[in-house]
């Protein structure tokens, strides 16, 4: 009787050890993710010589200006530059995709299957190897060395997952809104922004997050497009911001962080609404 209850005491359920592993795991990457955020805040108050002398301290003093030397130096124009690609891509993105997932799941049309698979194969393609016929392309279009270029290929390759979570949203929504429109003789765009964008906002978040992202982040295509200082967004223009503050860390972290910053931002906002439209991109097929 004894050793019953002792192993009625000890013995964990399945679903608790799963849980547990679970809440391990996840914590061990925030922990990797979470720790070089923070020492690289706290690192960028710093001056260069506390940062080697005092890694893991607090500040003796907060040095706001390392913020605004990366500001006044360089970081600004990147920056801005960065914002407007962005922007550009995202909404740029959202037209295209919401277009055709629209069309595509409100019509019948023939071999749309074929169509469907067309766009989304796009994913299959690495953006690297068509490097070097973009860039040949870019040229004729005369297009290098300016911000429209990263816009259209930042679009380019994020239209196959953007196109992907908004038809498969669209597909879902019930048509008797689709019906009672047309019979109140709405046409199809005024269904399109009336109708179907208000009722998927949180799937037109996702497409945001994923594409807002990639074009914050992409560092290949920007080095090779773009020659212009002027004109480089913030992943090319830390390299050269890099080599001009090698000896002032705690400007080139201050630096860092600004770049980061709006991504942050970004997902803290959107983080309902990303995870909402995950789940609802994933009912039914």
């Amino acid at each position: 009787m004894k050793k019953h209850m002792l192993k009625r005491f000890f013995s964990v359920p399945s679903d608790g050890i799963a849980t547990l592993v679970t809440v391990t795991l996840l914590t061990i990457f925030l922990l990797a993710i979470i720790i070089p955020l923070i020492w690289m805040c706290i690192s960028a108050f710093k001056s260069t010589n506390e940062i080697f002398t005092n890694i893991w301290g607090l500040p003796e003093k907060w040095l706001v200006s390392n913020y605004i030397t990366a500001w006044n130096t360089g970081i600004a124009k990147y920056f801005m530059n960065s914002v407007l690609v962005t922007v550009s891509t995202v909404a740029l993105n959202l037209i295209v995709c919401s277009l055709m997932a629209f069309t595509l799941s409100i019509n019948k049309i023939r071999f749309k299957a074929f169509f469907t698979m067309l766009a989304v194969m796009g994913m299959m393609f690495s953006p690297i190897v068509s490097m070097f016929p973009l860039y040949q392309e870019i040229q004729t279009l005369g297009l290098y060395n300016k911000r429209l270029s990263l816009i259209l290929v930042y679009t380019a390759y994020q239209i196959p997952m953007s196109f992907m979570v908004i038809y498969a949203f669209f597909r879902n929504i019930d048509k008797s809104y689709l019906d009672a429109a047309r019979i109140d003789g709405a046409r199809d765009m005024t269904i399109l922004f009336k109708v179907f964008v208000p009722l998927s906002a949180s799937i037109f978040m996702v497409s945001v997050v994923l594409t807002g992202f990639y074009a914050w982040n992409e560092f290949s295509f920007a080095l090779v497009f773009v020659k212009e200082d002027a004109l480089k967004t913030i992943p090319v223009g830390l390299l050269a911001f890099q080599g001009e503050m090698y000896s002032d860390w705690g400007v080139l972290l201050a630096g860092l962080v600004i770049s980061a910053l709006p991504l942050i931002l970004l997902f803290i906002f959107a983080q309902k609404y990303f995870v909402a439209g995950l789940s609802a991109g994933g009912v039914k097929g």
